[in-house]
């Protein structure tokens, strides 16, 4: 990954290489933002920047011998820290065990979720963390002497999966970690983040990618005509993932719409039957399918409410959405628009902290009953 690789975000980028070029390496950086807006591409591309022999004001140079095994993503210097689902039985407990796994997975594309990880480690529907035996792992490689790199670099992707016991072994190390050792941290959930270790970063938000440049993407590597390109850019609001999703996952999405349409339609009736009903088929998601629908819970309220402002170019709902939208939108409104979105965040949250799935979805239910007669 280069940054000439990394769709748009041509500020953070033109920031990244100018502190690079002077000299000016945080030890420790949080890359902030959703999956598809190209945080961990920034990360790893940064990664390559400051080892690179040869660079340019804008990238690395990609012939020198450190730029060959980035390439490969075999460079002894370069270190990743992953959420895993440990498997004692196949002598699977800590990151390097699947690292056969992640690097297949970074050679095909760098823009992906935990979803798919989920999916390469074949355990999907299971909870990922990163173990408190990862933050031995992490000491014992810092503490080794630099191979050849001028930066010993330690990519962390989802450090808000650390067990507690891990963050707080690494509280030291990411304060002061060894000379020449840069630690990059890359984060969709920064506020699930310990806030000790919060404190010890540099914070960089990655804002969502531009829609031109998001739109050309589509068409490069989807092969999009420009118009469908253009729409479907507009509509993933700036997240790759979310686009490329949109053209191959109706499946999902029609899903999440007939999910939502039920839970405020038994709230509006009170039908306190067909909300637990509701509630048990929710919790029968993977863990990671809850949370997308919460996220998907929070757009759609988003954009019902500024549907009310009658502005398409601010709308970002498909036809179908739209066609609900048209009856439910005038119960989003000034009164509990804000507390909707509290509602689905602090749901969003018990699930990702694995809170029980049929109590979350039931009483969540419970307070939308209140929130749509305001």
């Amino acid at each position: 990954m280069y940054f000439h690789n990394v769709i748009g975000q041509d500020d953070l980028k033109a920031r990244l290489t100018d502190t690079a070029r002077r000299g000016i390496i945080p030890h420790a950086r949080l890359f902030c933002g959703r999956t598809g807006s190209g945080t961990f591409p920034l990360a790893l591309a940064y990664a390559r920047y400051l080892n690179c022999t040869d660079r340019t004001d804008t990238d690395a140079c990609g012939k020198c011998h450190s730029c060959r095994q980035y390439d490969a993503l075999a460079h002894p210097d370069l270190h990743f820290v992953f959420p895993i689902v440990a498997d004692k039985k196949r002598k699977r407990t800590v990151c390097d065990d699947y690292l056969g796994e992640w690097r297949e997975m970074l050679t095909e594309h760098t823009y992906f979720d935990l979803d798919e990880w989920l999916d390469r480690m074949e355990t999907a529907g299971k909870q990922a963390l990163i173990y408190a035996e990862e933050s031995d792992q992490m000491i014992r490689k810092t503490s080794l002497r630099i191979y050849e790199a001028q930066y010993r670099v330690l990519i962390v992707w989802m450090p808000e999966r650390m067990h507690a016991a891990c963050a707080n072994k690494l509280l030291k190390l990411i304060e002061e970690p060894p000379a020449r050792t840069v630690i990059l941290m890359v984060s969709d959930a920064p506020d699930l983040i310990l806030g000790t270790i919060l404190s010890r970063t540099q914070r960089l938000d990655v804002r969502p990618i531009e829609a031109d440049a998001l739109a050309r993407a589509l068409e490069q590597r989807n092969g999009l005509p420009p118009d469908d390109a253009r729409r479907t850019a507009h509509l993933a609001h700036g997240d790759l993932l979310a686009a490329e999703r949109s053209m191959g996952d109706d499946e999902r999405q029609r899903l999440f719409l007939d999910f939502f349409i039920r839970i405020m339609r038994n709230a509006w009736k009170r039908d306190v039957r067909a909300m637990k009903q509701t509630a048990d088929e929710l919790a029968a998601l993977s863990r990671e399918q809850q949370r997308a629908f919460l996220a998907y819970c929070q757009h759609l309220v988003r954009e019902n409410f500024v549907r009310r402002f009658r502005s398409d170019d601010l709308n970002y709902l498909r036809p179908d959405e739209a066609a609900f939208s048209a009856r439910f939108s005038p119960y989003v409104n000034e009164r509990n628009v804000f507390d909707f979105a509290a509602e689905l965040a602090d749901a969003e949250r018990h699930i990702a902290q694995n809170g029980n799935a049929k109590m979350i979805f039931f009483d969540l239910t419970l307070r939308i009953t209140v929130l749509l007669k305001k």
